[in-house]
């Protein structure tokens, strides 16, 4: 799907949780970190490597999932 080619799901990688491009940084981290009051400006501060397209798809996987909708994710 490419609304969501940038969260991969990869059983060898942080457990196989949602990751962003494949990388140790979780769905569920992005999303608390918003959900903590933290904005999209200081996460890309924390995480150089990731981009503001990464946190958006994050946080709209994250809701597809509240919605109980199946999303099929990307291979790492």
């Amino acid at each position: 799907m490419d609304l969501l080619n940038r969260i991969t799901q990869h059983p060898e990688v942080m457990g196989g949780k949602a990751c962003i491009r494949g990388m140790r940084v979780t769905v569920g981290m992005i999303v608390g970190q918003i959900g903590e009051g933290r904005s999209i400006e200081e996460i890309l501060a924390d995480y150089p490597y990731i981009e503001r397209e990464d946190i958006l798809q994050a946080l709209r996987y994250a809701a597809w999932l509240a919605e109980e909708r199946e999303v099929t994710l990307a291979s790492a």
